[in-house]
């Protein structure tokens, strides 16, 4: 199975290459004045799931342009087919086809793709995770101050009233550096790459994290939400090496609940 999701996220991403080169501004649509939609995004999609319904006619999908499919099956895919569309559009490296398949609601295998960076990364349940064969482990750093985390602003693309500028602010001045990729799916696979120590952010969708979240807790990782539960996205979703979420989440006010397990 995981030899199946591996391939057909770098075929997603060789579309997602060529489709690039044909982009202009016709081919692209705003589901709002500052979230975008282009030709590749349903392209790389319908690519996605027409191999899928080949292979596996009977599984549900859940994918980020198409919506939901249903078919009473206990396996369900979610897919993100650009994640990180306007660094594509804009011709930047940070962004990736993230696929996951997961089993009665729970992602038992993952792959995220970054094309323009030329890796790939994957995960299977209880069998950890990897980056072009290469096994992933998180860091081990434990203090906020020693860390480097990002984080992203889905929010304000949302124009919600409660955003991550605050919480932005309150956090960056405690840490050693801090960065923004732009897509969600490329954050979790840099936290359990050892690249990033943690990733927080407000208003995702389980299509931006499904694959990510696996990746991160077979490399040893830590995913919650604000409030240290398990209610992420809708609650936000905090994923880290492990070691700094409780520091992390006292600048969220959270009370650390026993789903923690720190």
């Amino acid at each position: 199975m995981i030899e199946f999701i591996k391939k057909i996220a770098v075929e997603a991403g060789k579309i997602s290459l060529a489709e690039f080169s044909l982009l202009r501004d016709e081919n692209i649509d705003f589901k709002n004045d500052k979230d975008i939609v282009t030709v590749a995004d349903r392209k790389v999609e319908e690519h996605i799931i027409s191999r899928i319904r080949e292979k596996y006619p009977d599984h549900g999908i859940f994918a980020e342009e198409s919506g939901k499919s249903s078919t009473g099956s206990r396996f369900r895919w979610v897919i993100d087919p650009i994640d990180g569309t306007t660094s594509f559009v804009h011709g930047q490296p940070f962004y990736s086809v993230s696929i996951a398949l997961q089993e009665d609601g729970e992602t038992i295998y993952a792959a995220v793709n970054a094309p323009r960076l030329n890796e790939l990364f994957w995960a299977e349940k209880g069998r950890g995770a990897f980056c072009n064969g290469e096994k992933m482990s998180v860091t081990r750093r434990d203090k906020l101050i020693n860390s480097v985390l990002s984080t992203g602003f889905a929010c304000l693309r949302a124009n919600l009233p409660e955003n991550n500028l605050p919480y932005f602010c309150k956090i960056a001045p405690r840490l050693r550096g801090i960065r923004r990729y732009g897509s969600a799916a490329i954050d979790l696979a840099y936290v359990a790459s050892g690249r990033l120590e943690g990733f927080w952010e407000f208003e995702l969708k389980p299509y931006d994290i499904a694959a990510g979240v696996l990746l991160v807790e077979e490399a040893g990782g830590h995913v919650c939400d604000f409030k240290g539960g398990k209610n992420y996205p809708e609650e936000g979703t905090v994923a880290t090496n492990g070691k700094i979420t409780r520091e992390l989440l006292d600048l969220f006010g959270a009370k650390h609940s026993v789903q923690t397990n720190l």
